[in-house]
């Protein structure tokens, strides 16, 4: 019996067109050593770009983004963790952002959670370099536990667009494990079952030297 690797990476071959279109649509992710030279600044600001995101047109918030920058004083997290609640207010009042006060208010709590990472660990980016890839939904759950609106794909999207490598449990990728007997839900959200797909995972990745944002894109264009 073929395995789910072979299996998904044939269908994508063939929806795509062959080896080259195919990779030419995976993405990389980056070393431990890229991650940790970005700035506490930048993990903050993707953070807040997802939580803004969320449930929003991206290109709005891609447009205001300078007007984001300006407000949240480009980001720097001790400032933004120091605001007052009066503070928080007027900021969420500000034309040059979406005005939503508790999206703001979550920004200010990973900031505080930013703050907790650079103490124990001496920034973010020294904190995902640590954290093995084959326990990826455990980061998953860790940030949703420790941060502020960062559960489901926010905090996968904020992963992948920092450069950790991680797969998205998008919904063609939910297809896909679900067409191969992985799960039977189309949205998986429990421990048991994000246990059993990052199993999956950990299985094509051993087995093709992949990383999991290639082998999560891959499976999302065996869908079509």
């Amino acid at each position: 019996m073929t395995s789910l690797f072979k299996r998904c990476q044939q269908r994508a071959l063939d929806h795509q067109g062959g080896v080259k279109a195919l990779q030419e649509q995976l993405p990389k992710a980056k070393t431990a050593a890229q991650l940790r030279k970005i700035g506490d600044d930048r993990y903050l600001a993707e953070m807040a770009a997802c939580i803004f995101r969320a449930g929003f047109v991206w290109r709005v918030v891609q447009n205001k983004w300078d007007g984001f920058e300006e407000v949240f004083n480009n980001f720097l997290p001790i400032w933004v963790a120091s605001r007052s609640p009066e503070q928080i207010e007027d900021m969420a009042s500000d034309t040059r952002i979406i005005r939503n006060l508790n999206k703001v208010k979550a920004v200010q709590d990973n900031a505080l959670l930013v703050l907790d990472l650079q103490r124990e660990y001496g920034g973010v980016g020294k904190f995902l370099a640590q954290w093995p890839e084959d326990d990826i939904t455990g980061l998953w759950l860790y940030l949703k536990k420790h941060g502020s609106r960062l559960g489901g794909n926010s905090g996968q999207y904020f992963l992948r667009f920092m450069g950790k490598d991680t797969f998205i449990l998008s919904r063609d990728v939910c297809a896909a494990l679900k067409l191969n007997g992985i799960i039977d839900k189309d949205n998986p959200s429990s421990q048991r079952d994000l246990r059993k797909v990052q199993e999956a995972f950990n299985e094509m990745r051993a087995e093709s030297g992949w990383q999991l944002c290639q082998l999560s894109r891959m499976l999302a264009l065996s869908i079509g």
